[in-house]
């Protein structure tokens, strides 16, 4: 290669590997936030099937007792879920800020969720975990097109170690994924179908490098929507 052409290519290179070499981040996750995170877990679980499966009980008018006191128990159940999750983001937990900011974009008033959500959802995408970016885009502007949100995208993949941990997570909707949600169903993503939207959303920001950040989202689990973006563009 002459030496001319070596310094673009090299530049180029540079700019495509940025987010695997960004500098991780210094994130300590707190033991107490991290133990009401995780007791808030099978209350949000028992409370989704729930959701899922015993709407009549909670409509019912009267009838059996044991279908009034399963009712009641449904009612307590995210209230308190949702309780132990503030009290794990007072103490600055990412992912939990991340589950509160989907209970709002779940059920707040779409006028409200922005207000509600966007400052947990940017508040643990700063600390590198990588599902709020997808609620970001949707519900965040204008930082969801802003040069933070491009540096903390591109700072998740130094951070995977940290957070393998916490996976699956669910999400409104993932667009790398084959599987299409029925109704208010969630998605639940793995560890690298989250980074595949990374990529997926950096290819949105970055024109100039759109198709090699598509080709790494494609690379990592098949994505769906970088695949016809790439397939589109030839």
């Amino acid at each position: 290669m002459k030496h001319h052409a070596v310094l673009p290519y090299l530049a180029a290179l540079l700019i495509t590997l940025a987010p695997q070499a960004a500098r991780a981040l210094d994130v300590r996750i707190d033991p107490h936030a991290d133990l009401l995170y995780r007791q808030a877990l099978p209350l949000l679980e028992k409370a989704d099937n729930q959701d899922d499966s015993d709407i009549p009980i909670r409509t019912g008018i009267g009838g059996d007792p044991e279908l009034n006191r399963q009712g009641q128990a449904l009612a307590r159940t995210l209230p308190t879920a949702v309780a132990l999750l503030k009290k794990s983001v007072e103490l600055g937990h990412p992912v939990a800020q991340y589950r509160l900011a989907l209970y709002y974009t779940t059920y707040l008033p779409a006028a409200q969720i922005p207000d509600a959500a966007c400052p947990l959802l940017e508040a643990s995408l700063k600390q590198g975990f990588a599902p709020p970016a997808t609620a970001i885009a949707t519900w965040c502007p204008p930082y969801n097109a802003s040069r933070a949100y491009r540096e903390a995208l591109e700072a998740i993949p130094s951070m995977a170690t940290l957070y393998a941990a916490y996976y699956p997570q669910p999400a409104t909707r993932l667009a790398c994924s084959r599987s299409q949600p029925q109704g208010l169903e969630m998605q639940w993503g793995r560890q690298r179908d989250y980074q595949a939207e990374v990529y997926r959303l950096l290819g949105d920001l970055d024109p100039q490098h759109r198709q090699t950040l598509l080709q790494k989202a494609v690379e990592i689990n098949g994505c769906v929507a970088a695949q016809q973006r790439l397939t589109s563009h030839r």
